[in-house]
């Protein structure tokens, strides 16, 4: 009887150290996966390949890896019809991001920045880089929603800087303090500056008032609208933190 418990205990021990093991190695992969080593010049790549360790689903942001819907091939993570938004796996504060994106007929997606989780939506916290097919999409009959706007916020530049539906362009949007920059295509085409008089009373006037919340915070996700209709795609996101 002696040998039979001595020989289910080093079993048991056995499978304890396995699992032991198994958590162990899962625990460092997340760890990896939240963690990724910056590139050339302080940049940290979003979308790798077939691989998109930086980002997580909206609705369920602990679950490593894309929600349904959403794919990512040789780089370029794409969609083509309302899905869950996308976010990043951690907070920023201050950034320098830069994306390349690709908007189909009646397209409207976007980019969120310093969103959180106060709310349901991710744009009742976070400002939006509208994302959008101005030509055929209902939000570009106006410059204060067509692409390149502050979404309901501050307007769109002029005609001609956005590429038509089918046709790539480059973002890039700069946060750095309360300052916000936005390019669109090699131009700059925004600047505003959160908590000021101007944005008080710009947010006081939109929807976004009835969210207490919306602009408020010093660091947040990234994000990437995914719940509007139509097809994005998206290639060479990255993003370096600013000191």
């Amino acid at each position: 009887m002696k040998l039979i418990r001595a020989r289910a205990m080093r079993t048991l021990g056995s499978i304890g150290l396995t699992l032991a093991l198994a958590l162990s190695s899962g625990a460092a992969h997340v760890a990896a996966a939240a963690s990724p080593k910056a590139h050339g010049g302080g940049w940290y790549y979003f979308l790798q390949g077939d691989s998109a360790p930086m980002l997580r689903g909206w609705t369920h942001p602990t679950r490593a890896g894309l929600p349904a819907g959403w794919t990512l091939h040789d780089g370029v993570l794409s969609k083509s019809g309302p899905v869950d938004d996308l976010q990043s796996a951690r907070k920023y504060r201050d950034f320098d991001l830069e994306l390349e994106w690709n908007i189909g007929k009646e397209g409207n997606s976007g980019i969120f920045y310093r969103a959180t989780h106060q709310y349901d939506e991710i744009y009742w916290t976070g400002p939006e880089y509208q994302l959008l097919d101005d030509q055929n999409a209902p939000d570009g009959k106006h410059r204060i929603t067509a692409a390149g706007s502050v979404y309901a916020m501050y307007p769109a530049p002029p005609a001609g800087v956005v590429h038509p539906y089918g046709h790539w362009n480059k973002a890039r949007i700069v946060v750095r303090g309360t300052h916000v920059t936005y390019w669109m295509n090699g131009r700059r085409i925004v600047d505003y500056d959160f908590g000021s008089l101007d944005w008080k009373k710009r947010v006081a006037a939109s929807k976004f008032s009835a969210y207490p919340g919306y602009g408020r915070a010093a660091e947040g996700f990234i994000g990437i609208q995914g719940n509007h209709p139509g097809s994005v795609e998206i290639r060479n996101m990255r993003i370096k933190v600013l000191p």
